[in-house]
């Protein structure tokens, strides 16, 4: 692989047929960046490495996505500010078959190394395993307990974050009355660690919230399909005053429906989101705040583990790394598990201040 080429000094002969066998793949940066907005969500378009650097790819949920847009422009930031070779795809919306088809496509291609945030973490297990097979490193996002990466980021710890949602909702909801959890996919790992983590913290700290007795809600990373959902709640259970949702899409699907049934002051919907969704539920107050990390920021810092990992510096990951990406200044490292400390609390005062 192109890493290989870093650490050898050839002579000019050498580097001159090494190049010469390359040619037509390579490209800067910047010109990657802008043949990745003309291609589709296929996972083709991008070659090889420009003038002898790294090439990373990012394989994220939803392309259409504000949240992996804004993953995205972290990507950019990074190649721009290294001069290597990143960039991101992803399917056309969250599919985890098409998911998986641009992986297959990715790995493929002369990548050095793979950042991903499953939808399905058990679903991608062998195409990921293919990748590590063929030397390319792999970092997984939202997916703790994952093996068949380098290592896996989260943003924070997930019990952390899930305890966090809980207090945000029960100070909603004056610490009673009955609640239901949303998660994106029953499949999502992060997602129903937080959940869970969310129930276990409120059957301790705020004995008088209940849980409804349903099936933990799965809408699919949708706010359609969050908002009817939550409807049909409302509507079977008149009495609910809490929705806390894992997803982005969750939150302002439930306070969409909250407002539009006349329900807002009496039922809270809280969890992740971000503004530029989750805005006019945020200012009806259906929507008190949301709970979010910058993905532009962990994309970053993914991207930056890889690098190290790329350059033989694997063993310094270790609890207490400072990545220099805000968030991730002193990390926690368990085995092949990696959090930082990124939790962001957003709320009608300070949304202003979150451009994504």
């Amino acid at each position: 692989m192109k890493k290989r080429l870093l650490s050898i000094l050839l002579c000019t002969a050498m580097v001159a047929t090494t190049l010469a066998g390359c040619s037509g793949s390579g490209g800067s940066a910047e010109t990657s960046a802008e043949a990745n907005a003309e291609t589709d969500a296929s996972g083709g378009g991008e070659e090889a490495a420009s003038d002898g650097g790294y090439t990373i790819a990012t394989v994220v949920k939803d392309m259409s996505d504000p949240w992996n847009l804004r993953h995205e422009e972290g990507v950019k930031e990074f190649a721009e500010e290294t001069g290597l070779n990143c960039f991101v795809k992803g399917p056309s919306k969250t599919d985890s078959a098409e998911q998986i088809q641009v992986i297959e496509n990715l790995i493929e291609q002369d990548i050095d190394a793979l950042c991903v945030t499953p939808i399905d973490p058990e679903a991608c297990k062998p195409v990921l395993a293919k990748a590590r097979e063929k030397g390319i490193v792999v970092l997984t996002h939202e997916a703790e307990g994952f093996d068949e990466c380098d290592f896996d980021l989260e943003a924070f710890n997930n019990q952390e974050y899930g305890e966090a949602m809980m207090d945000e909702l029960a100070a909603a909801m004056g610490e009673e009355g009955k609640y239901v959890t949303m998660v994106a996919f029953l499949s999502s790992t992060s997602h129903n660690q937080w959940m869970d983590a969310a129930v276990a913290h409120q059957k301790e700290a705020y004995p008088n919230m209940e849980l409804i007795p349903e099936e933990r809600i799965e809408c699919e990373d949708n706010m359609d399909t969050a908002y009817n959902k939550a409807k049909e709640i409302i509507k079977k259970y008149p009495d609910i005053k809490g929705f806390l949702g894992a997803s982005s899409y969750d939150p302002p699907g439930a306070a969409k429906a909250i407002d539009e049934l006349g329900m807002t002051g009496q039922i809270y919907a809280v969890g992740t989101g971000v503004p530029s969704v989750s805005g006019p539920y945020l200012e009806s107050g259906s929507n008190p705040c949301v709970l979010c990390w910058d993905p532009a920021l962990s994309g970053k810092a993914m991207l930056k583990l890889a690098v190290m990992i790329l350059d033989g510096e694997k063993d310094q990951i270790k609890t207490g790394l400072d990545l220099g990406i805000e968030g991730y200044e002193n990390l926690n490292v368990n085995g092949t598990n990696i959090s930082g400390n990124a939790i962001l609390v957003i709320d009608k005062d300070n949304m202003a201040d979150y451009q994504f």
